[in-house]
Parts: structure tokens; C-alpha cells; sequence
């Protein structure tokens, strides 16, 4: 893939007889956030791990920033920052000093200013100077992500990086990401939460027991998984029952005056939908269009352990 930022081809990973990567293939485009889904024990940190350099793969070929994780490991660690599930924080210093000391520690020049510029940047100047042990759940995480920052890695890894925040917390770190991104950084994300992945993510990927099971932007997966429909409410019960009678393999709600019309949401179906409606002289007080969000495509995905893999893509 061109202006790829992360290539994956063959990724295996195994412990003894136990598969935790059955070989993967993906591509990340650079300047992008691409999601990785999956339940526990999927193969999520493995697969950052190994990204990362932090795990030998069994098989497969990696490319990072350009460079293949195997022979030039340097370059790699050189162009990513990572921030795993839990702060990487030294409580017994300040958070000027967790990130002077990593400024030293990458021997970045001008440490100060960099320093000065991450605490304002993630609003934390006004407790720099402060014991980190003091910190928030949320300061924490900001915290970290600065760290990462120093250096201005090309390849961020946020390895579930909301876990435990707060939703205004949570919603925080959505905005430092979206910025990272519109700075032309690539996330490679992996989290628990779906609507994280939905608000954030422009391809995603899920993974179960090692494998890929689907992949696309959040509206291509939505629209793979049944259940699109169109929802109708009425405003006199004599109008649903005419609607019920002209909308085949509709369902109805009497006490909602709401009629559930299967549908594929495109819009030559929806016109057809409707002008039915008119023939019968119906109409709709509100009208809308219901897609299965991410929930739905993760569970149709991963509920069942005892399907194949196979037989799940197929579905898709």
C-alpha cells in the first residue's frame, strides 16, 4: 500500500501449542487511526508488542515507518512512541521531571522547551511541579501520552489507552488523539471500548482467537452486519394498521405507533419505501434510518467461540 505507515503479510505468533497470531495481514495508512477490536486473549497486545519490538514474531513480515521490525530495530523504536494500559509514570517525581527525564533519556535537544510545551499542551502546567502520586486517574494517562510524545515519534501505539477514565477524561484524550492525527501522526489503537473505536478509528479491524475476521471504516463493518431498518411512527393507530398492510415483513409496536420496515438504507429504497406510503395515502410523522452500530458487529463477530473463523467471515 502506498503511504502505508505499518504493513503486516504472514504475522504468526504462537506460545508452544498455543496460537495466539494465526497469520495476519493488514496495511496502515500513515496520518491515520487504525483500530484494532477483539475480546481478551484476541492477540491485541501481542500483535502492539511485536509492532513495537517488543516480541519476536514466530513468522511473517513487519514493516514500521518503513523499516522491518526483525533487522532494523533501531530505526523502528526511533519513529514510535507507546503508551500502553497503564501509566508508565514514576510517582516519586513531578511531571516536569517524568518528562525531563525522558527528554534526556532520547536525548532530545532543547529538553526544557520541549517539557515546557508537552505541559501546556495537555493542560498540566499549573501541576508540573507536583508529585505525579497526586495525579488523577486522567492526569495520569495525559501524562503518559506527553511522554510519548517527546521526540515526535512518526507511530504512536495506544494500547487501551482510556481504560478506567472517566467519560470526560476519556473524551480528553479523543481530542489530544484527534489532533495528533491532523498533525499527520498514525495511532494504531486497541481498545475495550466500541464507541472509542467508532469515534475515532477510519479503519478498523477486528480480531479474534489470531485472526482477522473483518476489516473496513466503521460504516463499511456497520453495514456488513443484518439488521438495517427503517423506523416509521404514526400519528393515528389507523394509519399504522394501513402501513402494516401495504409494507411487507414489517413489524409493529401499538403502543409506540412505530412500524420496522427491513431495509438495505440506500436511497432507491427508501424512495420505493415511501412512495408506497403515498400510494396508500399514509404518512409518516418521523422517519429514520437505524443501522447496527459497533456493538452488533462485535458481538455477531465474536460471540460464538465454537464458530470457524471462516464460516464467520463468509458472513460478512
Amino acid at each position: 500500500m502506498k503511504n502505508s505507515a505499518i504493513a503486516v503479510a504472514g504475522l504468526r505468533k504462537a506460545y508452544g501449542d498455543k496460537v495466539v497470531l494465526a497469520g495476519i495481514d493488514f496495511d496502515v495508512a500513515a496520518g491515520s487511526v487504525y483500530s484494532m477490536l477483539g475480546p481478551n486473549g484476541a492477540g491485541k497486545t501481542t500483535t502492539v508488542n511485536v509492532l513495537a519490538t517488543l516480541l519476536k514474531a514466530d513468522a511473517g513480515t513487519v514493516h514500521v515507518a518503513g523499516h522491518d521490525v526483525a533487522t532494523a530495530t533501531r530505526q523502528v523504536r526511533a519513529s514510535i512512541g507507546v503508551t500502553g494500559q497503564f501509566a508508565a509514570v514514576d510517582e516519586l517525581l513531578s511531571g516536569r521531571e517524568n518528562l525531563r527525564l525522558m527528554a534526556d533519556l532520547k536525548r532530545v535537544r532543547s529538553g526544557d522547551r520541549v517539557v515546557a510545551g508537552l505541559l501546556e499542551r495537555f493542560d498540566l502546567a499549573e501541576s508540573a511541579d507536583k508529585m505525579t502520586a497526586t495525579y488523577s486517574g486522567g492526569m495520569r494517562r495525559k501524562l503518559d501520552l506527553a511522554m510519548t510524545l517527546v521526540g515526535n515519534p512518526r507511530i504512536i501505539f495506544l494500547d487501551e489507552p482510556t481504560t478506567g477514565l472517566d467519560p470526560r477524561s476519556r473524551r480528553t484524550m479523543w481530542g489530544i488523539v484527534r489532533e495528533l492525527v491532523a498533525e499527520g501522526t498514525t495511532i494504531f489503537l486497541t481498545t475495550q471500548y466500541l464507541d472509542e473505536a467508532d469515534q475515532l478509528a477510519d479503519r478498523i479491524a477486528v480480531l479474534d482467537q489470531g485472526r482477522l475476521v473483518a476489516e473496513g471504516t466503521p460504516e463499511e463493518l456497520k453495514r456488513q452486519i443484518p439488521g438495517t431498518h427503517v423506523r416509521l411512527r404514526f400519528a393515528e393507530l389507523h394509519e399504522l394498521d394501513v402501513a402494516a398492510r401495504a409494507l411487507a415483513g414489517s413489524t409493529r409496536d401499538d403502543e409506540e405507533l412505530t412500524l420496522r420496515v427491513p431495509s438495505d438504507g440506500e436511497s432507491r429504497s427508501l424512495k420505493a419505501l415511501l412512495d408506497r406510503l403515498d400510494e396508500h395515502s399514509v404518512n409518516a410523522a418521523e422517519f429514520s434510518v437505524r443501522t447496527p452500530d459497533l456493538d452488533d458487529v462485535f458481538l455477531a463477530l465474536t460471540e460464538n467461540p465454537s464458530t470457524s473463523t471462516s464460516t464467520k467471515a463468509a458472513a460478512l
